[in-house]
């Protein structure tokens, strides 16, 4: 896959722990000049111990005008991977406006400001580009207390279903990856207690979570040219829990 990657920049939001960790690092792996967002100071100070020729720049991604400004001072990217997400769990019926803001701000309204910069200098700088969004399988079932999560991650696919309908003339491309649980350090301790766990292993066929590289390998694949003529696609990481 290096030979992908090799000279490539590419932007990754969230990319300082979990998922965006994974998928900074294998993007540094295979020669790729990597960019990092992230809104936490600490782990720009971990992530560039370990890895310093990683540009790491800070930002909270729920400010439209600064996120911009940020994004559009970083130049020119070959490559976007919206990774930045969170999950704000509240039943339905009690779900607030500021939870419902704040997960919709990040994992759905980040996606387009973001995504509008990179692709128009893509265009400018005549880069036939891919863009990757970590949506979930939460955005095709339901999820008990995930509304706004499962909202925010079901918009997210139809806005790639249009990106990649509005960006395919200038051959750019656009996907997603839809992980099911993911044992990142959080998701273990997320679904440590069998209580918890045993119902939604019961509806993956494979039997079990999925692990960081599992995904970052899908991420690799969409964003690399193996995909030239996969646009528009939501690919489950999600060992058979959509397929039942």
């Amino acid at each position: 896959m290096d030979k992908y990657f090799k000279g490539k920049r590419i932007l990754v939001t969230g990319g300082c722990r979990g998922i965006g960790y994974g998928i900074a690092e294998e993007l540094w792996r295979l020669g790729a000049a990597v960019v990092v967002i992230t809104n936490i100071a600490e782990n720009v100070q971990k992530l560039k111990a370990q890895y310093p020729t990683i540009e790491v720049v800070c930002v909270d991604l729920r400010d439209w005008v600064e996120t911009k400004e940020c994004v559009d001072s970083l130049g020119v990217f070959d490559g976007l991977v919206n990774n930045a997400g969170v999950v704000l769990n509240q039943p339905f019926l009690e779900c607030t406006k500021e939870l419902f803001d704040d997960t919709f701000a990040i994992n759905t309204r980040a996606v387009v400001n973001v995504s509008q910069i990179v692709a128009k200098k893509m265009i400018q700088n005549g880069i036939k580009g891919s863009i990757v969004n970590v949506s979930s399988q939460a955005s095709k079932a339901a999820l008990k207390d995930h509304v706004s999560y499962c909202g925010s991650k079901a918009a997210v696919d139809g806005i790639t279903r249009v990106m990649a309908l509005e960006l395919g003339p200038f051959g750019i491309r656009a996907n997603t990856v839809n992980p099911t649980v993911v044992m990142t350090e959080l998701g273990r301790k997320a679904w440590s207690e069998p209580s918890k766990s045993q119902e939604m292993l019961s509806k993956i066929p494979l039997g079990r979570f999925g692990e960081v590289h599992e995904v970052v390998n899908a991420v690799m694949f969409l964003l690399s040219d193996k995909a030239s003529m996969i646009s528009g696609v939501h690919l489950p990481v999600d060992g058979g829990f959509l397929a039942c």
